[in-house]
């Protein structure tokens, strides 16, 4: 046990080869077709019409373009990290390994609400596309039954919501290979109706709508052409389009009960990363083709399109394939969860009830129920319009840490050099900067390096994006600032660069170490300033719930701990107890 509060938050997890308690039953193409269903849900029916017609026009599918490249980033160190750590627990795991207890535990804490917030989310989202074929007969049926006008609070108990969630429970509780065959199913079937929807939308393209004057776009709408709202629209339209990616980390969950982690998990990681842009990218292209974009809507854009061209039959194809999109999606944001509970519970950070094994189904099975339980009571009484950008601040944060994971694991001492000494001087530290001497094997002094300059970059691009968010950039004053942290941010990769490198060498790698992880780093916090102040206040106090109960048990475990030892020692001996 650590001696120390220090040594306890440090303590980092130690990957041994012992079998896993989880059943290996996921193959390469259930990984893929869990990672596809999470991520390509209701985004590939509403994000592109969203973003066509408010923020990018046309060039929609230049935005997600972008965000595909920046998902990519993230998505390459999640495929390493799942090489080397084949662990049910995503970048809990990951960070477990890399950085200690505490970074472990606060991405654990996030990945929670991530995948709580996500599944009531797209839960509500389903009840209410059903709500609507139905002409809004079930919310008004409920509402007559018992209703709230609280904000933030749904305005009736969404009975639906709650069934589907404890259902979809019940069936993650059997097994992990039950539960990826209706996953497959809906995932192909979502890809089936996508499919279709792109060869029937594009016999009715015309690319007259990218090409429309300023005299036939409506008020308010830009000025017409393939960029309408200029290059910052297309750069705006990018950060909306990165949301639509968020998913695909639930394959990095599986790590337990992947037939072949180290291999299958990254190939899953980059196919679906793939399969999702092509299918946002075409469905963007066909959709502003079909239609001049300012004439989407978007709330129900194919729908609203294949009305236009008056194609009435694809319409059900679509309705079809929102609800098997929402499905998947569903069972893609459930999934993860109970296995982040397992993994923290195996550690001791969470409570170790929700590591016990069921015997026959091989699940984390009170896991699965208590985190069912929570999300399905969320659905049924919040109003998440607000809420769903609570999970994407966990997102950011994770990719955040994974990419610092993967640049710490590249330069870390990997303990070939260990009678390796150096006296630590100002000079010393300035030779090592630049790598004057020329080191090849990494030991502990390159390694303190490499991980102080990846702070001190960390902590330019925390300034760089201050500036931009709330600076007026465009001005003299701003271009310098920014100009300045720029470089000095460029200056801190290429100190990085020059470090000895470990000699480990996984299955996977991520190519252009430290660059293309530090981009990732920059384009995560980037989006995060982009989110509501509501949200960091909200994403606040779940943090300060989190470590209180943190500490709170930290300091029961000393305690208990403490008077053990005392008590072995014969310090109270002499204790008596008055009834």
């Amino acid at each position: 046990m650590p001696k120390s509060l220090g040594a306890q938050l440090s303590r980092r997890k130690v990957i041994d080869d012992d079998g896993p308690a989880l059943a290996r039953v996921l193959r390469l193409h259930d990984l893929t077709a869990l990672g596809v269903g999470s991520t390509l849900g209701l985004g590939v029916y509403v994000l592109a019409g969203q973003v066509a017609r408010n923020i990018a026009g046309p060039a929609v599918g230049i935005c997600f373009a972008i965000a595909a490249v920046a998902s990519l980033f993230a998505g390459l160190c999640y495929a390493e990290f799942a090489s080397r750590v084949p662990r049910a627990g995503s970048a809990y795991i990951y960070s477990f390994v890399t950085m200690g207890e505490f970074v472990a535990f606060t991405i654990g804490w996030n990945l929670v609400l991530e995948y709580v917030v996500g599944t009531a989310s797209v839960a509500r989202g389903l009840t209410s596309y059903v709500d609507a074929l139905a002409q809004y007969k079930i919310s008004a049926a409920l509402q007559s039954i018992i209703s709230f006008d609280l904000k933030y609070m749904s305005n009736y108990l969404d009975l639906l919501s709650f069934t589907m969630i404890l259902l979809l429970t019940c069936l993650l509780a059997v097994g992990a290979k039950e539960s990826s065959w209706l996953n497959n199913i809906f995932t192909v079937l979502n890809l089936v109706t996508i499919s279709l929807v792109i060869v029937a939308g594009a016999t009715r393209a015309d690319i007259e709508n990218w090409e429309r004057t300023p005299s036939e776009v409506p008020e308010g709408h830009g000025t017409g052409g393939f960029m309408p709202y200029g290059i910052v629209g297309v750069m705006a339209g990018a950060a909306k389009c990165f949301y639509g990616f968020i998913g695909f980390d639930c394959i990095a969950s599986t790590g337990e009960e992947a037939v072949n982690p180290k291999r299958d998990i990254p190939l899953a990681i980059l196919i679906s990363l793939l399969i999702i842009f092509l299918a946002y990218f075409f469905m963007a292209v066909v959709l502003t083709m079909m239609m001049p974009y300012y004439h989407i809507d978007p709330f129900a854009p194919l729908t609203n399109a294949f009305a236009y061209v008056n194609m009435n039959i694809i319409k059900w194809c679509v309705t079809v394939g929102s609800l098997s999109a929402l499905c998947t999606a569903l069972l893609g944001a459930m999934f993860p969860l109970p296995r982040i509970l397992y993994a923290m519970a195996q550690d001791g950070l969470m409570f170790h009830c929700f590591s016990r094994i069921h015997p026959w189904t091989k699940t984390p099975l009170i896991a699965t129920i208590v985190s069912g339980l929570v999300a399905a009571t969320i659905a049924m009484l919040l109003n998440l319009d607000q809420l769903i950008e609570l999970g994407t601040i966990g997102v950011m944060l994770a990719y955040t840490i994974v990419a610092m994971g993967v640049v710490m694991m590249h330069y870390k001492d990997d303990g070939t050099n260990a009678d390796y000494v150096v006296e630590v001087s100002f000079f010393k530290v300035l030779q090592q900067i630049f790598n004057i001497s020329r080191e090849k094997v990494s030991n502990a002094f390159t390694d303190c390096i490499s991980r102080i300059f990846l702070l001190i970059y960390v902590l330019l691009c925390v300034l760089f994006c201050t500036y931009f968010k709330f600076l007026h950039w465009r001005t003299v004053y701003g271009i310098i600032l920014l100009g300045t942290t720029l470089f000095l941010m460029i200056c801190c990769m290429l100190v990085i660069f020059m470090q000895p490198k470990s000699t480990e060498f996984p299955v996977f790698k991520v190519p252009l170490v430290p660059f293309i992880p530090c981009l990732s780093i920059l384009v995560n916090i980037f989006l995060m300033f982009q989110l509501m102040s509501f949200t960091w206040v909200a994403y606040g106090v779940w943090m300060l719930v989190g470590y209180i109960a943190y500490f709170g048990l930290m300091a029961v475990h000393f305690l208990v701990i403490g008077l053990t030892m005392k008590l072995a020692e014969g310090q109270f001996s002499n204790l008596k107890f008055v009834v």
